[in-house]
């Protein structure tokens, strides 16, 4: 039996082993936001409530059915906090990160780990990313709790409110978990622009995806003329600002008449844009959701499906997957059989792989949304639904209001679509499929009539 579990363990695809390491995780979270001493008073929480808790801080998405500032104390909160870090910077990357202090060698597998839970194509030089995502990541922590720390300071006047506040906020805002101390979000601070501005870079730093990051650090901090950004760079970034621009322009359009249509319009193109901006995965939110029309909520959908960047603290199905999908589409039409983009090709590979994940998340998040009606047999408006599933699914956090309503089997789906979101589609897709070999033959070709 002993020899069976070692070959079993051998014999494990890295995707599985990285499904396994979240699951401990969130079995290991779970247990530390079961201890009563991190509650406010008399803990009054069911255990299905405590595991979504720890599966949403973990998957850095922030929905959550219960107040986390009335639910748990500073304990808590700390708690709370190394959970998103944790999910905001990686399993592996940590897990690297304890290895090479106590200076122990990082093998092939280890190394295909770290490759996978990073959304990486190539080992070489994991390990030198995992470093880099970290002080990149605690870098933006530390000088967003900063501003956050002064800035509630001048309003309150309390340190330890101020600290606490301000450092929960920065890691949040950082690793897209969307969780924040208050009530409400950010609804308060609909009209401190100089907080939404800064949250808004916060939650652009963790979904742009951590190779944009670190490229761009090299620019400005290299003295050389000539600088070339990567391929991933590039198509990231693009797509990221046309998204962002796409979904202003339409938050603004739609709400001007309708949720904005007695505020200026600065205050209504701020809010737009930052509404837009949690999409790709922030979770925070400065105007309540469930007062937008339904066609925002569906164009906010579209937004959350979509998700972050690949190797970044979000979900969904990725910036670059859309990108690609969208770039076969417009070669197509144009009859080329060859997928190009700023004057390189896109590898075939990566366009399977890209049409494989589309396809099935969209299966995936309809057979969601149908399981989700059926269970609660209509007590929610469908928009909610959706808006529900693919805010889980894309590990966004915002949310109509529903979530603390949902039935046990209901949260259950919930939380696997978070985990989904964090872990990777293409990952969780290998995960359950065991590892990738090609088959030694071919059939006869033929062709069928499509269209």
């Amino acid at each position: 039996m002993l020899k069976w579990f070692k070959e079993f363990f051998y014999k494990m695809s890295p995707q599985r082993w990285i499904f396994v390491y979240y699951l401990l995780a969130l079995f290991i979270a779970t247990i530390f936001l079961s201890f009563p001493l991190f509650y406010r008073g008399i803990k009054d929480i069911q255990l299905i409530d405590t595991v979504f808790v720890a599966a949403s801080a973990l998957s850095v998405t922030g929905l959550t059915p219960v107040s986390i500032s009335e639910t748990f104390n500073g304990g808590g909160y700390i708690v709370i906090m190394l959970i998103m870090n944790l999910g905001g910077i990686g399993i592996m990357a940590l897990g690297t990160l304890i290895w090479v202090f106590f200076g122990r060698r990082i093998g092939l597998r280890e190394r295909m780990q770290i490759m996978v839970d990073n959304n990486q194509v190539k080992m070489a030089g994991a390990v030198k990313l995992v470093v880099e995502i970290f002080k990149t990541l605690i870098f933006i922590e530390v000088v967003g709790a900063f501003i956050y720390v002064i800035y509630f300071m001048n309003i309150s006047g309390d340190i330890g409110y101020s600290l606490m506040t301000g450092i929960f906020l920065s890691v949040s805002a950082t690793t897209n978990a969307g969780m924040a101390l208050f009530d409400n979000s950010l609804i308060e601070y609909t009209e401190s622009y100089f907080l939404q501005f800064v949250v808004m870079l916060q939650i652009m730093s963790g979904a742009i995806g951590f190779p944009v990051l670190i490229e761009l650090r090299e620019y400005f901090s290299r003295r050389q003329k000539k600088f070339r950004f990567s391929l991933f760079t590039k198509v990231t970034t693009s797509t990221y600002g046309l998204l962002l621009a796409v979904g202003t322009f339409f938050i603004f359009v739609m709400e001007s008449q309708n949720y904005f249509q007695n505020d200026s319009w600065f205050k209504t193109l701020s809010n737009s844009f930052f509404a837009s901006s949690t999409t790709r995965s922030g979770g925070l939110t400065t105007v309540d959701p469930a007062f937008f029309a339904d066609g925002t909520q569906v164009v906010m959908s579209g937004l959350m499906f979509i998700g972050a960047s690949p190797s970044s603290a979000g979900g969904g199905i990725r910036t670059t997957t859309f990108a690609l999908l969208i770039l076969f589409l417009i070669a197509f039409s144009r009859g080329r059989e060859r997928v190009n983009v700023f004057n390189r090709e896109i590898a075939q590979e990566d366009m399977r792989r890209a049409f494989a994940v589309v396809s099935l998340a969209v299966l995936l998040v309809f057979s969601g949304i149908v399981s989700i009606v059926v269970i609660e047999d209509s007590r929610f408006d469908l928009i909610d639904v959706i808006f529900e599933v693919t805010s889980a699914f894309g590990t966004c956090g915002l949310s109509t209001g529903i979530t603390d309503d949902l039935s046990a089997p209901s949260k259950v789906i919930i939380m696997m679509f978070m985990f989904i979101g964090r872990i990777g589609f293409i990952s969780f897709l290998f995960s359950i499929g065991g590892r990738q070999h090609e088959l030694p033959y071919h059939y006869p070709k033929e062709r069928i009539l499509i269209g």
